[in-house]
């Protein structure tokens, strides 16, 4: 029996008011489908997806099953930069999760389709999967348009810095501004939003082929019923969520993590996906399967084209085909076959070629867009995980992004207790070369671990400061960041890391290469790592803690119970 029946079976009450919303009395026998959506006005992300949860309800109602509606929308990032409104984007995450948990425990549904596009919301509901642990399957909302010549939204922190530098004018920024979403969907570059559309593929949750489509595409219409129909055939068969997604499901999605330099956020979500899933994974999975690994995709922020493009050069499957001998191919999805098995359709299909055909449009091959493996970008990854006395527990740098000059280097430390205090500086143009800007009290239990991307655009927009100085935060960074920018410092501030105790004027060494995150010396003098250690162990006696700076509300109950940036940062 399945288990919406077995609760109807012992809740009277369930029949009559299921009718008195306007089921029809046959419909209450049939498999219950939960369609989670974060469908709502709050960004281009999501303001579009009513109609692909339609489409997944004409999907299950269409297959014998029913379909019942719920919402939780997310939060924008981008809406919420510049102030202090960022603070609640990491914990709208496990809010969102949450609320689905609630959703299908309290009424209970025999599978589910979810529908999401952003970079909060995907990791909400993938987190909320692994928890409910139905049968699942995730549709997500596509990729807007790129703007004119090309435009991107990542682009307009950077025309922002230049403008209030004085390199351009007010009004040719605000036609960045009015120009740079022409449509719904993720933003058009390899930000959070479109890399956790790439993972959901990746850890199999999805139809083949359907992360990241275009927005405006019917090919996403069609993915969306496709989902409804066989949101109902699992609820049949019972494949859960837990039974698709293993580790080796998350060593895939890191090994293509790696192939598309993804955004550095993602080692804060998958971290938390998977222990919802029951599956340990940390910062140093992604190092060791970052390392040796391709990065072949040629899209922003860290390549030349706008996301829309990915899926008419193949997508996942032909990221997946260019690293197949890496992946592990036996490895479940939810359409019931293999990884390996849906590759080897997709290809028979004819996938590939239909999905080539706009790029000749543009006078581009798949190859320009998706290098392939043996002419790649960059063959150690995109990410490297950093360690030492500064970051203890590790510290994410998106190496891919960082500028040659900056991949060993011995730096002044320049500390402030806020991103607003940091920016200032550095518009005022009093970080020089050589400086290693320390942003911290940003962690998730300092403010809810913001996004540091104003500073970052700040930094990469000026030629001289892009690279000769390091940003070091235990915040994190927009998925669209560049620049030589280092994030997830691990133990944070507010917990007593040692990035609490660093003080002006002393040596900081980096060294990517060897993974180094250490400092080396006080007032402006290298010194013997005793001392050194000795000296921070003086620090560390007269530090004291802060009181938070939320009294109530949700920013209060995140703060006083996030896990490490090293750990994922949810709620622990």
């Amino acid at each position: 029996m399945l288990k919406s029946q077995q609760v109807r079976a012992v809740a009277p009450e369930m029949d009559p008011l299921r009718i008195g919303m306007g089921w029809k009395v046959e419909d209450l026998d049939k498999p219950q489908v939960l369609i989670e959506s974060t469908f709502g006005d709050s960004h281009p992300g999501s303001a579009h997806l009513l109609g692909l949860v339609e489409e997944a309800r004409l999907g299950v109602d269409g297959s014998g099953g029913k379909a019942a509606r719920y919402f939780g929308t997310d939060i924008c990032d981008g809406m919420a930069q510049g102030h202090d409104g960022i603070n609640y984007s990491l914990v709208s995450r496990d809010t969102i999760a949450n609320l689905i948990e609630i959703h299908a425990q309290a009424t209970t549904f025999d599978s589910g389709v979810f529908v999401c596009s952003c970079d909060k919301g995907v990791p909400a509901h993938l987190m909320a999967i692994g928890r409910i642990n139905i049968p699942s399957v995730v549709v997500t909302g596509g990729v807007m348009e790129a703007g004119p010549d090309m435009l991107t939204l990542e682009q307009i922190g950077k025309y922002s810095a230049m403008e209030q530098r004085g390199e351009i004018t007010e009004e040719k920024l605000t036609w960045y501004k009015r120009h740079a979403c022409p449509s719904c969907g993720a933003c058009s570059f390899m930000g959070t939003a479109s890399t956790m559309q790439v993972m959901a593929e990746a850890l199999g949750l999805m139809l083949p082929g359907t992360a990241l489509l275009p927005a405006t595409s019917q090919e996403l219409v069609d993915a969306a019923r496709r989902a409804g129909v066989l949101a109902v055939r699992l609820a049949l068969g019972g494949l859960k969520a837990r039974d698709i997604v293993t580790r080796e499901s998350f060593e895939n999605a890191i090994l293509v993590h790696a192939a598309i330099s993804g955004s550095s956020n993602s080692l804060i979500h998958l971290p938390a996906i998977a222990r919802e899933f029951g599956v340990e994974l940390d910062a140093s999975d992604f190092d060791r399967l970052h390392r040796g690994a391709r990065f072949l995709l040629d899209i922003r922020p860290t390549g030349r084209w706008p996301a829309q493009l990915f899926y008419y050069a193949g997508g996942v499957p032909a990221i997946m085909e260019a690293i197949r001998s890496q992946l592990h191919l036996g490895a479940m999805t939810v359409t019931g076959k293999t990884l390996g098995q849906n590759l080897d359709d997709l290809r028979a299909s004819g996938f590939h070629e239909r999905a080539h055909a706009f790029l000749g449009k543009l006078n581009l091959k798949p190859t320009d867009v998706i290098r392939p493996w043996d002419d790649p970008l960059g063959k150690d990854g995109a990410m490297a995980i950093l360690y030492g006395n500064l970051a203890p527990e590790g510290a994410v740098v998106k190496h891919s992004a960082v500028p040659r000059e900056m991949f060993r280097a011995k730096l002044k430390a320049r500390p402030f207790d806020s991103e607003e205090e940091a920016i200032k500086a550095v518009l005022e143009r009093r970080i020089k070369p050589g400086d290693a800007v320390i942003i911290r009290y940003e962690g998730p239990r300092g403010s809810g671990m913001p996004e540091m991307f104003y500073t970052t655009e700040a930094i990469a927009s000026d030629q001289d400061l892009a690279k000769s100085i390091a940003l070091i935060t235990d915040g994190r960074f927009s998925g669209a960041s560049k620049g030589p920018a280092i994030g997830h410092v691990s133990p944070e501030a507010a917990s007593g890391g040692p990035i609490a105790l660093v003080e002006e004027g002393d040596v900081i060494e980096l060294d990517i290469p060897a993974r180094v995150l250490r400092l080396i010396g006080f007032a402006g003098k290298e010194l013997p790592g005793a001392e050194v250690t000795e000296g921070l162990a003086r620090r560390a006696k007269a530090w004291k803690p802060r009181p938070s700076k939320y009294q109530r509300g949700a920013l209060k109950i995140y703060t006083e119970n996030a896990a490490s940036p090293a750990r994922g940062g949810y709620m622990d």
